[in-house]
């Protein structure tokens, strides 16, 4: 099979972190758009990417692009592209849609456009008039932007932030790729400590220590495409047993949490236990004002509480007052905190060195990172 297109999908501002690390993964004809990184690969790739990347949506293989301001030219543009090579007979094969700035601004007659035309197309090879739709699930969404069409096929299914290791949630839980990207973008390292004073659900440092003993994000959880006769299942067991080999669990992690919420701890201690970091992570019931991380040339990365998001905006100013008196202390230590206030500097008590806008769902966010010394480079 020719080298597909294929498409990493990507939270608002989290593109160029998605397009790291697709190059890190080896990827590298990669182009940055918004929302979206696309990369060139093969079969095998479409389960790679779905198991290693940590910051991106989905995987979606790129079926067709062609400008459509009429139904006709969707229904013909959708008609004249493969999906019998990739979809069988039996398969289930919804459509869905979104519309932005184009002619064709109805997403349901846009959906049952696309819907018909996949199935003449189907019909044309399968020589049936009717397909029973009971087999694998194959999900085609059609995307009009500015009167062009995009035409692709989700191999991922539920999004890739769903990872498995947590079934319970706290009233406002961070999204594990956004906790992974807030790893990735302090450049921790495993040799050093991470403290989250604010840890809820523990999603931070359980991003942390997946990182840090190099685990497949996506190892734990299943996949659409796990049952396309296209890909196979020899393919989806050479790319687990790959990511198998690589955990490196031999590496000691100084990875802790606090929590004043002894319910979030609870919940936290239950994900620990599912994600295999219950020895490895300690996390305690503590307000702010009496956590003291230890160690040297540490990580604060923390999603302190919002007064939008949990309590009120008092408690999130004392909060982030309390967060600032802490790291003022720890001279040598590093942090990063996501946050929707923009007296976020004020409540701290000094100006980050750097901000990066992110969303946190639909909130709009800044990552301020506050930089610390780096350790000393060992002499080997």
């Amino acid at each position: 099979m020719q080298q597909l297109e294929l498409i990493a999908t990507s939270p608002m501002g989290l593109e160029a972190v998605v397009a790291r690390e697709l190059k890190q993964l080896g990827y590298e004809n990669v182009k940055t758009e918004n929302g979206r990184v696309t990369f060139f690969g093969g079969p095998q790739d479409i389960c790679r990417t779905n198991l290693w990347l940590r910051t991106s949506d989905r995987v979606l293989v790129k079926m067709g692009q062609f400008k459509a301001t009429t139904f006709e030219e969707l229904f013909e543009g959708t008609k004249a592209l493969d999906w019998p090579d990739w979809i069988p007979g039996d398969a289930e094969f919804p459509v869905e849609g979104r519309s932005h700035k184009s002619q064709l601004s109805s997403v349901p007659a846009c959906q049952s456009i696309v819907k018909k035309a996949v199935v003449e197309k189907m019909k044309e090879r399968y020589g049936t008039e009717w397909f029973p739709e009971d087999g694998a699930r194959f999900v085609i969404e059609v995307s009009l932007l500015n009167d062009t069409a995009l035409l692709t096929l989700d191999t991922t299914g539920p999004s890739l932030h769903k990872r498995g290791y947590r079934k319970l949630v706290t009233e406002a839980p961070l999204k594990e790729t956004m906790a992974a990207a807030m790893v990735l973008l302090s450049r921790w390292r495993p040799e050093r400590p991470l403290y989250d004073p604010f840890c809820g659900s523990g999603t931070i440092p359980i991003e942390a220590a997946m990182i840090g003993w190099n685990v497949a994000p996506g190892l734990r959880r299943t996949f659409n495409s796990e049952q396309w006769p296209i890909i196979g299942e020899e393919l989806w067991e050479q790319a687990r047993e790959e990511a198998f080999d690589s955990v490196r669990d031999d590496i000691p992690l100084q990875i802790s949490g606090s929590d004043i919420d002894p319910e979030a701890i609870d919940v936290a201690n239950a994900a620990l236990g599912k994600a295999g970091f219950a020895k490895e992570i300690k996390l305690r019931v503590l307000p702010i004002s009496k956590a003291k991380p230890e160690g040297r040339y540490g990580c604060i990365v923390t999603n302190p509480p919002y007064g939008e998001r949990l309590g009120n905006d008092k408690e999130a100013e004392k909060a982030l007052r309390e967060l600032g008196l802490m790291t003022a202390i720890l001279s040598d230590w590093s942090a990063f905190a996501l946050s929707p206030n923009r007296s976020f500097e004020h409540f701290f008590g000094k100006p980050s060195d750097k901000k990066r806008k992110l969303f946190n769902g639909r909130i709009e966010c800044n990552l301020f990172q506050y930089l610390g010394p780096l350790p000393p480079r060992s002499p080997e």
